[in-house]
């Protein structure tokens, strides 16, 4: 199988099953107990900790672990109103393709008597920082936009938002479950005061991830219970899971320069191939995104009948998100920089990861070609557009 969906999860590396491994065999006490076996879970927790600070250019105080992304995009934002609040500030701005995690919380905040400004997304799949600029006004709280979106890969100038929101004195937030192991991240020279992460995305385990909060934001709890995690996060720490996070940041980021490289010229071959369907268009900007993704939309197809006969040619890809792939409806991320309905339907993720190779990705591409142009053979879409019914879009 060609595995070509790291962005929804990626298979652990060794040194992450080594690290879990052993912590779940030798290492398995209380971190919070003061016994030889519960300190030496503690000085696990606090070596992971101190690991994953380096790797963003954090302190290892601000760092809280949590459950993933999406319980840290929750914490982040929900603490950043309450602190707004208790300003009297209860504007919230953000962007129109942010991931559910986001767009779910402040649609929440919205019903609490919050106002959320969602920034328009260009065609291009990027966020203007004056338009961010723009929107801030004396009432608002906390800006959030993410790193890289997760569904076309496009990085998003996080450094200049995050130097209009200092600037304006405003919580800058970002949703780097895409970015973090992929591309460097530094939150100091970013400009960024809370940060999400997931540790399935750059080859941990499901079930782990962290929040960034410079020193000195006060967060809200989302977990009440003990005092775990400096009183930010209630419940007994998942330590071999953390650890084996830990590790697979660390050895992520050091082989990242050159997997990089490699991934970004893999990319490029794969959109300039696929670029050769007729009636096909690249989604976001060709070279500001992650060196991993390539998304595309094929008019007069079903993303859904693409997806299932690659697979049965080896070929695991997706549509977009999978936190929403039970949904029948089109990409919200797709819809927010410009697609119709009918070619949002149309769309094909393809995340490559670092054991693709130049023949996979031929494979790829002749593939793809065949099953687009054998699924518009029976296409009722597909011949009203030939026969000039219909005005074609791509």
């Amino acid at each position: 199988m060609i595995y070509a969906d790291n962005a929804a999860t990626t298979k652990m590396s060794e040194a992450a099953v080594h690290t879990m491994s052993a912590l779940l065999a030798d290492t398995w006490g209380n971190p919070s107990s003061l016994y030889t076996a519960g300190q030496k879970a503690k000085e696990a927790l606090e070596k992971a900790r101190a690991e994953v600070a380096a790797a963003i250019g954090a302190e290892p105080r601000e760092i809280l672990f949590t459950s993933g992304g999406s319980e840290a995009d929750n914490q982040a934002i929900r603490s950043a109103a309450e602190l707004g609040k208790k300003a009297g500030k209860l504007h919230l701005i953000s962007t129109a393709f942010e991931h559910h995690a986001v767009l779910h919380t402040l649609a929440k905040l919205e019903k609490e008597g919050f106002e959320v400004t969602l920034l328009p997304v260009h065609e291009d799949g990027l966020v203007r920082p004056q338009e961010v600029a723009d929107a801030i006004r004396e009432d608002t709280c906390l800006v959030s936009v993410m790193y890289a979106n997760n569904e076309i890969g496009t990085i998003q100038p996080i450094r200049e938002i995050g130097a209009i929101c200092r600037a304006r004195g405003v919580l800058f937030h970002t949703d780097a479950v895409q970015a973090v192991g992929h591309i460097p991240v530094d939150v100091l020279l970013d400009n960024i005061d809370l940060l999400s992460a997931s540790a399935h995305k750059f080859h941990g385990p499901k079930g782990v991830g962290f929040l960034y909060a410079k020193k000195g934001i006060r967060l809200t709890n989302l977990i009440e219970g003990g005092a775990q995690e400096r009183g930010r996060r209630a419940g007994t720490e998942n330590v071999p899971g953390i650890a084996a996070m830990a590790a697979a940041l660390t050895e992520t980021i050091a082989a990242m320069p050159e997997v990089s490289a490699r991934l970004a010229m893999l990319r490029d071959r794969l959109i300039a191939g696929l670029s050769k369907i007729p009636h096909a268009a690249l989604n976001g900007d060709a070279s500001k995104r992650l060196p991993s993704n390539v998304n595309f939309c094929f008019e007069g197809i079903e993303g859904e009948s693409l997806l299932l006969l690659l697979d049965d040619r080896g070929i695991a890809a997706s549509s977009g998100s999978a936190c929403t792939s039970g949904s029948l409806d089109p990409s919200h991320v797709l819809l927010a920089i410009g697609r119709v309905h009918d070619v949002a339907h149309g769309s094909l993720r393809l995340s490559i990861g670092e054991d693709i190779t130049e023949a996979d990705v031929e494979y790829i591409i002749r593939n793809v070609a065949e099953v687009v142009d054998y699924l518009r053979g029976f296409s009722p879409i597909w011949r009203d557009l030939v026969a000039g019914k219909k005005e074609f879009i791509l």
